[in-house]
């Protein structure tokens, strides 16, 4: 489990893909404190199991899910991504909580400063933006962040300057793809209400009936 605070920004040695799935190593220094082989850190929120260590950076295996879900697939030798370490049993709460499983991708649509902040807009899919709450807590490229505004196609952040400066996020522009991971609470709830069961199910009855609330209205119902 994370918490969303970054803790260094690393960069990306190599990537080697084999189709779908391959190896990243990831130069680093502060993650490496402690760190065993068989531990987890978060790449840009994305959740790798260290398959070996070297004194100044670490290597993880990339499952093809991985690189389905989100945006390793971009990483080039070069490229900077966020790191943090699993979340030590004795350590502060920060952030929120995150689990390292990216629900999926979005794009930056725009960065727009407002005096010390800057405002991060997003586009996404309907299915993360579900569950994508005003003040609620999301996981931006394994930063958490508190939502400022959501609109039809997508949210709003602001990005305090001590972000700014220890994250990657800024260093982005707009068209540029960002890993998104929702509150895990939320989709637990959603679960257990079966919300999305619902809507398919009503969908499946509207298809078969050929009755939708807009023939109804149509009729006076």
């Amino acid at each position: 489990m994370f918490t969303g605070i970054v803790e260094e920004v690393g960069k990306v040695r190599y990537i080697q893909l084999n189709g779908n799935s391959g190896v990243l190593a990831v130069k680093a220094a502060k993650v490496l404190e402690g760190t065993k082989i068989g531990d987890s850190i978060a790449v840009n929120g994305v959740c790798l199991t260290v398959t070996s260590l070297q004194p100044d950076g670490f290597t993880a295996d990339v499952m093809a899910e991985t690189i389905r879900r989100s945006s390793l697939g971009n990483c080039k030798i070069g490229s900077y991504v966020n790191l943090e370490r699993a979340m030590a049993a004795d350590g502060r709460f920060g952030g929120h909580i995150v689990s390292g499983h990216i629900d999926g991708t979005g794009v930056i649509r725009s960065m727009i400063q407002e005096e010390n902040a800057v405002w991060v807009s997003i586009k996404t899919s309907q299915r993360i933006l579900d569950l994508i709450v005003e003040k609620g807590s999301v996981c931006i490229d394994g930063i958490s962040l508190t939502v400022a505004k959501v609109d039809d196609e997508g949210f709003q952040v602001s990005v305090i300057p001590h972000t700014g400066e220890e994250t990657i996020l800024l260093k982005k522009a707009s068209g540029d793809l960002v890993n998104l991971e929702n509150d895990i609470i939320g989709k637990y709830v959603e679960k257990l209400m079966g919300i999305g069961k619902k809507e398919e199910s009503k969908l499946e009855h509207e298809k078969k009936t050929g009755i939708t609330m807009e023939f109804l209205e149509e009729f006076g119902f």
